[in-house]
């Protein structure tokens, strides 16, 4: 059916209290508005669509159109993919690297010559500069080795990324040229043997000396990627700060740390599960001088740093597992399509096709929440992406999980074997809900700031808006397809009202009930990504993509079950529903960590 049939047969859908308007937009309609969105790079603006979602407000501006890069930036970009591609495809001996839990040098030397070490770093300092989606794009490539994805990501995504958003010019000219080619390794350095998750809690300590030139630091870190390769590091530690009311605080700094200042001690390299050819150590401190110009940002400004370089690269996990996910789609294809069993090739079982619209959804839904975040981050400005960029990241960190498991169960035997992929991506991919911020804690981050964003409104502004319609899409451009969007609409207002009824029952007590912020958090999580599949599979009708029908039946499929999903898990969390404080759930867990042990006598056992 023709763009303007839909235009003919669209009517309008009225659904409670807004309405989604009859007109469809037309090719040139979509192209001029998505092209008058280009202006954006212009101007600075906040971004805040995910938190608006926990006042029961789609704030469409924010994600309609889908992103879109410059014709100039996708010639670049078809020009970096190539040899890329081709260095992988015949360089890149992996199974090679995972046995002998090492990247060779010949290895390291072509991803250096690629460029691959300096992708976000500025030309001006010797580095390609690209934006993030040029990034996640590289990403789906450099994917598909986990320990050489580790290992750049170490390097680029935190590593140097501090050097990046809060070094000053001095540090950017000293630091970068080298970092970019590679001749540099960089690493970052937070986590300790008593501080994982609780960063806030590090005990390195650096000590100003007494001529007031140089910190003295002294302290430990523990799995440290890189730690044992690199030359720069930024590392976190405890300083003596004065504030305001003169009195003496510890608080946290970030300082760019040279292999040569001296008292910089690697450990032995950690024998891992999964991405074994990555470099991962203890990394030591001792008596370390560093030069006081060597601090990032302000002294006791290091909290705000690691949380932002975090923050800000989550989002490329995303297009990363996508990568993968779409590689071993066609190795599996193949396999399913050949093999026969019971006279039927395996492609033609249900519950085969299950497992492969499975990893097909999965693989749309994580490619189509990157790129819609990656075009967020790629504004004007430094526009704050973080619920965004952690949604990404625990949506494909555990789709990637599931989707590699199920690649593997429709090759058997085969797939459990070392003469097959499968098992070293399963063993690669169980990282990715650890690493960078584990999924409970992002949980906990998403539906908090979510939370205290929508409470600190909650008071004037959300009553009004109540009394009105809740945003819907556009009154002149539109998501395809309509029910699916309606489906989103619905959520999104009873999200809002369930968030209010969370706020009026728990108060600030809220940030102790874990088990109902992982259900916000996972509401809002299905909402967003529901939210990047309308933008995306949209353009694709709009702008006569090949197979758009396809991701048309996806979006369907995806929004159908998230819809649904999202309405228990709105359910449950209703204040009526005594199960929403998690009492059995929580009394079953406190009684077997009371006796350190699983506590149910055996079937075997009697009392008579």
């Amino acid at each position: 059916m023709s763009l303007n049939k839909i235009c003919a047969l669209s009517r309008p859908v009225r659904l409670g209290r807004s309405l989604f308007t009859a007109r469809v937009p037309q090719t040139r309609d979509y192209l001029h508005h998505f092209q008058s969105r280009r202006g954006i790079r212009s101007s600075s603006r906040c971004l805040a669509y995910a938190k608006d979602l926990f006042l029961g407000k789609i704030n469409k501006d924010e994600v309609f159109p889908y992103p879109e890069i410059s014709n100039e930036e996708l010639d670049e970009l078809k020009q970096l993919v190539q040899p890329v591609e081709k260095f992988f495809n015949e360089s890149v001996d992996s199974e090679k690297i995972d046995r002998q839990a090492v990247i060779s040098d010949e290895t390291m030397r072509g991803l250096k010559e690629l460029g691959l070490f300096g992708i976000q770093i500025p030309e001006e300092y010797g580095g390609l500069g690209l934006s993030n989606t040029m990034y996640a794009r590289l990403g789906e490539i450099t994917a598909l080795d986990g320990s050489i994805a580790v290992t750049l990501a170490a390097h680029q995504a935190i590593g140097l990324k501090g050097i990046l958003l809060f070094g000053n010019d001095a540090q950017k000219e000293k630091y970068l040229p080298k970092l970019a080619t590679g001749e540099h390794i960089a690493a970052f350095c937070l986590t300790e043997p008593g501080s994982g998750s609780d960063a806030g809690s590090i005990q390195t300590r650096a000590t100003l000396t007494e001529d007031g030139k140089h910190f003295l630091l002294n302290g430990t870190k523990f799995w440290i990627s890189n730690g044992g390769l690199a030359d720069i590091m930024t590392v976190f530690a405890r300083t003596e700060v004065v504030d305001k009311d003169g009195k003496k605080k510890d608080k946290i700094t970030a300082f760019i740390v040279e292999r040569a200042f001296g008292g910089v001690i690697s450990g032995k390299p950690e024998d891992k599960l999964g991405i074994r050819g990555s470099n991962t150590c203890e990394v030591a401190f001792e008596d370390t001088k560093v030069p006081i110009e060597n601090v990032i940002g302000e002294v006791g400004g290091g909290f705000k740093v690691a949380m932002n370089i975090l923050n800000n690269g989550r989002f490329s996990m995303g297009s990363a597992g996508a990568g993968v996910i779409k590689k071993l789609i066609g190795l599996t294809a193949e396999y399913a399509g050949s093999r026969k069993q019971f006279n039927k090739r395996l492609s033609e079982f249900g519950m085969i096709q299950d497992k492969f619209a499975t990893m097909t959804i999965y693989a749309y839904v994580m490619e189509s929440m990157a790129y819609l975040t990656a075009g967020m981050m790629d504004r004007p400005g430094l526009p704050d992406c973080s619920l965004e960029a952690a949604m990404v990241k625990i949506f494909s960190s555990e789709g990637s999980w599931i989707c590699v498991s199920e690649a593997l169960q429709i090759l058997g035997g085969l797939g459990f074997t070392k003469n097959y992929p499968y098992e070293r991506y399963l063993r690669d991919c169980r990282i990715l809900q650890i690493f960078e911020g584990t999924n409970e804690i992002l949980r906990m981050f998403v539906a908090l700031t979510g939370m205290q964003y929508a409470g600190n409104i909650l008071t004037g502004k959300i009553k009004e808006m109540k009394k009105g319609n809740i945003a819907a899409f556009s009154s002149d451009v539109i998501f395809f397809p309509q029910e699916s969007a309606k489906m989103l609409e619905s959520n999104v207002f009873n999200f809002g009202l369930t968030v209010e009824s969370l706020l009026s029952r728990y108060g600030k007590t809220i940030v102790d009930e874990q088990l109902v912020l992982k259900n916000v958090a996972d509401v809002l999580i299905n909402m967003y990504a529901m939210t990047a599949v309308l933008s995306r599979s949209t353009r694709s009708i709009c702008i006569g993509l090949r197979n758009h029908d396809h991701e048309i039946l996806i979006a369907n499929t995806f929004c159908n079950d998230a819809h649904f999903k999202n309405n228990f898990m709105m359910t449950q969390l209703r204040r009526d529903v005594p199960e929403n404080d998690g009492n059995s759930i929580k009394k079953i867990a406190q009684e077997v960590l009371a006796k350190r042990s699983y506590i149910c006598s055996s079937p075997l056992e009697r009392t008579f």
